[in-house]
């Protein structure tokens, strides 16, 4: 079971993102705030749970969470400052959209950036450890997931309703055939092994 908290003494905000390697879409972020004696025996990673579990531990972290925000950055402006960048600035948005006052930050991976003078904490696969990032990483996924099949009525043939924006050998195809969309990310280029793909 993951832990409700990193430390005890200070009010704690977990982040996560969702979308940083895809080719296709915004990359989304969250950040949550938990009670200290919080337990959710279902709640885990977002890459390790299925997509209808997924939204039902949504509809829960939404209800129990004492705080939570989701927001996200374009394609086009992670072609401005890179996904790295768009990542970090995607969590700190969400962190300022918070209406609730927190003194610690714990954010899933192993870089970030100085947030309002805050003391943060990296940690690598925190999204399996402690239970605010991982709720952090549900909320990012779903959301996005939930933009990224919007978007697909739009361009049906990038097949995004299946791949949400990632990689995969229809998505490459399609690009190949029809080209790029707004929604791509065009600092991302295929590599030269993606291409041959016929």
């Amino acid at each position: 079971m993951l832990l409700p908290y990193f430390q005890n003494e200070l009010i704690e905000a977990g982040c996560d993102e969702a979308g940083r390697g895809c080719l296709a879409g915004p990359v989304f972020a969250a950040a949550v705030i938990f009670p200290k004696d919080y337990t959710n025996k279902t709640l885990n990673d977002s890459k390790q749970i299925a997509e209808k579990m997924r939204y039902a531990l949504r509809e829960s972290i939404e209800k129990d969470a004492i705080a939570f925000a989701v927001a996200q950055i374009s394609a086009e402006e992670i072609d401005r400052i890179n996904i790295l960048n768009a990542s970090i600035k995607a969590m700190h948005l969400s962190l300022d959209q918070l209406n609730k006052k927190f003194q610690l930050i714990i954010v899933d991976g192993n870089k970030f950036k100085p947030y309002k003078n805050l003391p943060y904490q990296t940690i690598v696969k925190g999204d399996g450890k402690y239970l605010s990032i991982a709720a952090a990483s549900i909320l990012a996924k779903t959301y996005r997931d939930d933009f990224m099949t919007a978007a697909h009525n739009n361009y049906p043939q990038y097949d995004w309703l299946n791949n949400k924006g990632y990689g995969t050998l229809k998505h490459r195809q399609a690009m190949i055939a029809h080209g790029t969309t707004p929604l791509h990310r065009k600092s991302f280029h295929l590599k030269e092994q993606q291409l041959k793909i016929f």
